[in-house]
């Protein structure tokens, strides 16, 4: 089960051939375990290729709608590198689209949630365990950056915090959800991971975007459960276990310090990016001190 922002890559990485696809949005888990309610899937479409993103590209065809993706006068065919209008290019088109779909929609419980997020100040590793108490903090915290392309009126990226990833659908305190997810990790044993599919090697503009298929390659280790029992190392200022190593992925990427040339640098960058966590977490009140001592970043 994925969490994320727009922009983060949940119907990217949900869109995989090794799985078979209950749904990209908008999905309930009860007793009984998880659900689709949408019936169809809202991919952006900027940059998509065949090569990188086959299940998607192969879907959209007669009976797809296109939101503001430039098409050929001539040929009608369809320029996904266009950003001219915006680089919010969407498609939309039924989950029957996609050949490895559950129907009926439904599935068990999860073994593993997957918070995505896009930092573009390249601080978060690229995958990280979180404790339970870690995965509510990061929960109610809901981050990512704004990028272009994901909001109107927005040029360059910008820290944004979402409480429980969906702030305006939340009609009760946000603690109650951070307590049914803490209930549910227990129940069905679940691990919690965080996986930054934004920057590397520095912030947006000079560092790069995480390559996909390294993030496929993470996902897909942490799914399988090769990572259960491999070695870890703490990162210092958010108290994440990053592990040393991930088959078929450069070992220098997994610890974002390391991807820095300039490592004063990057400490001042995290800093930064924790006193904005903490800022943030002020306003939910009283929370219990497992989740604020523990789950946060280790500084005050």
């Amino acid at each position: 089960m994925f969490f994320g922002l727009s922009g983060t890559g949940k119907t990217t990485l949900s869109a995989d051939a090794d799985r078979q696809l209950i749904g990209d949005d908008e999905h309930g888990w009860s007793d009984n375990g998880v659900f689709n309610m949408e019936g169809g899937c809202y991919a952006k479409t900027i940059n998509l290729s065949k090569e990188n993103e086959p299940q998607i590209y192969n879907a959209i065809r007669f009976g797809s709608v296109l939101e503001n993706v430039v098409v050929d006068p001539v040929t009608r065919i369809p320029d996904y590198d266009d950003g001219t209008l915006t680089e919010n290019t969407r498609a939309a088109y039924p989950l029957q689209a996609i050949d490895n779909i559950v129907e009926p929609s439904v599935g068990g419980h999860p073994k593993a949630i997957v918070f995505l997020t896009a930092d573009a100040f390249g601080v978060l590793p690229p995958i990280s365990k979180l404790t339970k108490e870690q995965a509510m903090y990061h929960f109610l915290s809901g981050y990512t950056s704004k990028l272009a392309g994901t909001e109107r009126g927005i040029t360059s990226p910008e820290t944004t915090f979402s409480t429980c990833f969906g702030s305006p659908f939340l009609p009760l305190h946000a603690t109650e959800y951070a307590e049914m997810l803490g209930k549910k990790i227990d129940e069905h044993e679940a691990q919690v991971y965080l996986v930054n599919t934004g920057w590397t090697g520095g912030v947006y503009g000079t560092g790069q975007r995480m390559k996909l298929s390294y993030t496929r390659r993470m996902v897909r280790a942490a799914l399988n459960g090769e990572l259960d029992g491999k070695e870890t190392e703490t990162e210092a200022v958010f108290g994440l276990e990053i592990p040393k190593s991930v088959d078929g992925v450069p070992s220098e990427v997994l610890n974002p310090r390391h991807a820095w040339d300039d490592k004063e640098a990057y400490d001042v960058k995290a800093r930064e990016l924790a006193e904005a966590f903490n800022k943030n977490f002020k306003k939910f009140g009283t929370v219990s001190a497992d989740i604020s001592q523990k789950g946060g970043p280790a500084i005050n």
